[in-house]
């Protein structure tokens, strides 16, 4: 499979997706002036890995901020690891969140009420 490498800007995240190593990652900012456009990729992406996917998939969110479009991507994003756990690998969601940002907290811990895969809530500090 591909390896998915994008260098975020400041309206859009970095995005690392790369199953040989293990390393899933979308951090930094997430408001594109085009949700779908910027984030079909990605979605394609998890739909391919979805077919053979790894026993174990560690996906961290490291988000900063995110916008109410890409809310809604990152639901989309969490329900197709949903799947796979239904397909009976084992993933592993590592929510990250900063130390002053409690609101982030809150949208991790109401993402892992709405999909069944274990959250794991990371906090750091600047």
């Amino acid at each position: 499979m591909d390896v998915i490498n994008i260098q975020g800007t400041d309206d859009t995240p970095n995005v690392i997706l790369d199953k040989a190593s293990g390393q899933f990652e979308i951090s930094g900012r997430s408001l594109p002036e085009d949700v779908n456009m910027f984030y079909e990729p990605i979605l394609d992406w998890i739909d391919q890995y979805s077919e053979d996917a790894n026993d174990h998939t560690e996906f961290s969110f490291k988000l900063e901020y995110f916008n109410t479009a890409s809310s809604k991507v990152i639901l989309d994003i969490l329900l197709k690891f949903e799947e796979i756990v239904e397909n009976g690998k084992e993933v592993v969601i590592k929510w990250h969140y900063h130390e002053d940002e409690e609101d982030m907290l809150e949208a991790g811990e109401e993402y892992a009420d709405i999909v069944e895969i274990p959250f794991d809530y990371v906090l750091y500090t600047d």
